[in-house]
């Protein structure tokens, strides 16, 4: 087994290919602008967010994005799509130089309990969905999967429903540990998208993360989710970053690129680049303008945001 180390958390598995897109010196607070790139970080759009420009097939979309200087790529729905398609998008992100970022690992509830409960058939199965995360990470090199925990019991005081999940999780990194795989858990607003979810804060994955003690099991931190959570993003990204594995973006309100909202974008990229992080920079979020027009003011905002050495 190979063990995941904090330099892999950082970099992820495709970190290789990604480094010949960028400085070699990788040390933290280094300086030195990513060689031949349009953008100091490594930003990664997904399905669907070029599809004017490119057309509705994902290969297409990738190559645009590659064109346009995007070096990762994200896709939530990967685990659901037919074999062969993962196969493809894995090859035209290898013939691009790009970088897989994360897909979702789980089944998500929206409205049931079900990790935090303690039950033995509903962590079984969350062990069989990482064996399968596990075989999709490998068909199409992706480092990192999405764990959401799902809603909280409102009859089951919390402390217990953290202790439940955290064993649940301890099972699930057993088995990404086997995969070299990282599950990242992301705490997700309670006030604008998903009410009653038990996992909403920083802190909480903090601290669930540093009760699992494991290299698979670490947070995604959603800066458009604890913008509107929690807010204090960069002291939150201070104070979690031994557990933060991966970052994703969308502007609030509204959920669209930076720029749009409030958040100081170039800022805070230039926050997390200092502190050594070079990894992918998830763009979970849509496009404020309808069309080709808006997919340039996509592009547009990333040049804006994302030039900062």
């Amino acid at each position: 087994m190979t063990k995941i180390t904090r330099r892999d958390t950082l970099l992820g598995a495709s970190a290789l290919t990604a480094a010949a897109l960028m400085s070699t010196n990788t040390a933290m607070g280094a300086q030195t602008k990513m060689a031949d790139n349009k953008f100091d970080m490594s930003f990664g759009p997904h399905d669907g967010m070029f599809k004017h420009s490119a057309g509705d097939d994902i290969i297409d979309q990738i190559n645009f994005a590659a064109e346009q200087g995007f070096t990762s790529w994200e896709d939530n729905e990967m685990k659901k799509r037919p074999v062969a398609q993962q196969e493809s998008i894995a090859k035209a992100l290898a013939d691009n130089g790009m970088t897989m970022g994360v897909f979702v690992a789980n089944a998500i509830d929206w409205k049931d309990v079900s990790m935090s409960v303690g039950d033995p058939d509903y962590v079984a199965n969350f062990v069989k969905e990482m064996e399968e995360s596990v075989e999709v990470g490998k068909r199409v090199g992706a480092k990192w999967c999405t764990v959401v925990p799902g809603v909280a019991d409102l009859n089951l005081h919390r402390d217990y429903q953290m202790a439940n999940l955290t064993e649940c999780l301890k099972r699930g990194s057993e088995v990404l540990e086997k995969g070299n795989m990282i599950m990242v858990l992301e705490p997700l607003n309670n006030y604008e998208d998903h009410p009653g979810l038990l996992l909403k804060e920083i802190p909480q994955a903090f601290y669930l993360c540093k009760a699992v003690n494991s290299p698979s099991c670490k947070i995604l931190f959603d800066m458009y989710h604890q913008q509107i959570q929690e807010g204090r993003l960069i002291s939150n990204i201070d104070a979690a970053w031994d557990e933060v594995a991966y970052f994703q973006i969308g502007d609030t309100p509204g959920r669209n690129e930076p720029t749009t909202g409030e958040i100081n974008y170039k800022n805070v990229f230039h926050h997390i680049y200092n502190k050594g992080y070079r990894g992918v920079m998830g763009m979970e979020h849509g496009n404020s303008k309808e069309g080709v027009a808006g997919e340039k003011a996509v592009i547009d905002a990333y040049l804006e945001v994302g030039n900062f050495l």
